[in-house]
């Protein structure tokens, strides 16, 4: 991939503040790009947008330094074929192939190298966000980091106090593959010791994990996978001899990933092996296992589904028509069936209460597989050079606590509810039940908090004092308009 530079960087951003100036006095102000992972309902509007056209590549890589200066609207799939080529990769790179870099860090993204690396937004180094006023300003982190205040409220702030158009960002070095290993638990006791024991201490029965997540399929089973970084010596092959080629799995044809975790975990063996490039992207060709609700898991139709239309964006796409024209629903009431529930969701729960959470979900929502996920902040720290940086408190606008191991836990599908559908009921007790156990929840799908639950779990005090310095005209949509769906 050639870099964008940072002539042309600097152009782009010309455009961007052209545009800002073409919006008239008072409206409000919002991105024009056609496209979103979100999953929560927008309004529609035709009023001019901020163009951010030439704001989607990486401008630099510093292989010496191990950083990257990226633009706010690159892909993860961009920057990774930008650094992979220098054995680099962010330290955290989200499932998704069309997930933003600036969309992660102000919409949080998360890994299988969460449990050491964190979340996206904690590797930054600096970066420039546009304000709501118009104005372009270089964010640090503190103590004394120049407008601090506002790149401690950036993550979770989802463009409610600006954009980010450049993020200077950590990389780590990688090799070439990845050997996986799935292991089977039974039982939910001991799933949670052991996420709490590997996060601890980065190894499982003598051996190395550099990443891992997991997979509850059915109560009583249990998935982790469990990620090793390796340079092919250990694989079978000796990496200065072209000749040995390292047999490894391919996830983007006819086999299923998500399949082969049962399938090679409940075998016994466990073991796989993948290029780097392909694990980053493991979970992108099916989407995770949604893309079974199109049809193409069917061996029959993944022959004739095209390669280039197995990824999380098509199918997006996909979803988005059957919310515009109501084929599914329409299906539902033709066949008997109650209206459906969309239930599409990640939440954070501290890794001790899992089994809790868990046995509450399959009873009250009934939804498998779902996604696991450990997290622990990075040291509780800000970034100020290449070394970690003590911090006094939380990300304030994502508050969790420093010293906890989380798990995310991701479930998205729907589930027939009847008439009520519409008023969330399986969403609404889904929050009230994370919030009960000190958990979070991700605010890129629906949300149904009231004003003083909200301020509260995500710190609307601060959020409301930092957009009142960086926007105080208000031309940006505060966080709780843009979250929370109106009734």
């Amino acid at each position: 991939m050639s870099l964008r530079g940072w002539g042309a960087h600097d152009a782009a951003v010309a455009r961007l503040r052209s545009s800002y100036a073409a919006i008239p006095s008072g409206a409000p102000v919002r991105l024009a790009k056609r496209t979103s992972n979100l999953f929560r309902p927008r309004a529609a509007t035709s009023a001019p947008g901020l163009d951010v056209s030439g704001l989607d590549g990486v401008i630099a890589v510093d292989p010496a330094g191990r950083t990257a200066d990226v633009q706010g609207m690159c892909t993860y799939e961009d920057l990774v074929d930008a650094t992979l080529p220098h054995g680099l990769i962010p330290y955290v790179v989200p499932q998704l192939r069309t997930i933003t870099l600036g969309g992660a860090v102000t919409g949080l993204g998360i890994e299988s190298t969460s449990f050491r690396n964190g979340l996206p937004h904690e590797s930054v180094l600096e970066m420039d966000v546009f304000t709501g006023a118009g104005e372009v300003v270089t964010c640090r982190p503190g103590p004394g980091g120049e407008h601090a205040d506002l790149f401690d409220a950036f993550p979770n702030s989802y463009g409610s106090l600006g954009y980010a158009t450049r993020l200077r960002i950590r990389l780590e070095p990688v090799p070439g593959y990845v050997a996986l290993r799935h292991v089977r638990f039974d039982d939910l006791g001991l799933l949670a010791k052991s996420i709490a024991e590997i996060a601890e201490t980065s190894s499982y029965a003598g051996e190395r994990v550099d990443a891992f997540d997991g997979v509850a399929f059915e109560p009583g089973e249990y998935y982790l996978s469990l990620a090793r970084w390796s340079d092919g010596r250990d694989l079978g092959g000796r990496v200065a001899s072209a000749s040995e080629r390292i047999e490894t799995s391919d996830y983007t044809g006819q086999q299923i990933y998500y399949r082969s975790i049962q399938d090679r975990g409940s075998a016994g063996s466990g073991g796989d092996t993948l290029t780097m490039y392909d694990y980053l992207w493991r979970w992108d060709t099916d989407w995770f296992w949604c893309s079974g609700a199109f049809g193409v898991q069917n061996p029959r139709v993944r022959r004739l589904w095209p390669k280039r239309w197995r990824r999380s964006d098509v199918y997006h796409k996909l979803i988005g028509l059957d919310r515009k024209v109501g084929f599914a629903d329409w299906l539902d009431r033709r066949q008997g069936r109650p209206l459906r529930e969309r239930v599409i969701q990640d939440v954070e729960v501290p890794a001790e209460r899992l089994p809790e959470f868990l046995e509450w979900f399959d009873e009250a929502v009934g939804m498998r597989p779902v996604w696991l996920c450990p997290l622990r902040l990075l040291g509780n720290a800000s970034v100020a050079t290449t070394e970690v940086v003590g911090r006094d408190r939380p990300w304030p606008s994502y508050p969790l606590d420093p010293e906890h191991l989380y798990v995310n836990v991701g479930f998205w599908g729907t589930v027939h509810v009847g008439p009520d559908a519409l008023e969330g009921p399986r969403n609404r007790a889904i929050e009230a039940k994370v919030h009960d156990l000190g958990g979070h929840k991700s605010l890129y799908s629906e949300a149904f908090y009231d004003r003083d639950t909200f301020d509260e779990l995500y710190d609307g005090a601060n959020l409301a004092a930092v957009k009142g310095r960086y926007d105080p005209d208000d031309r940006l949509t505060s966080l709780y308009d843009k979250a929370v769906k109106r009734q």
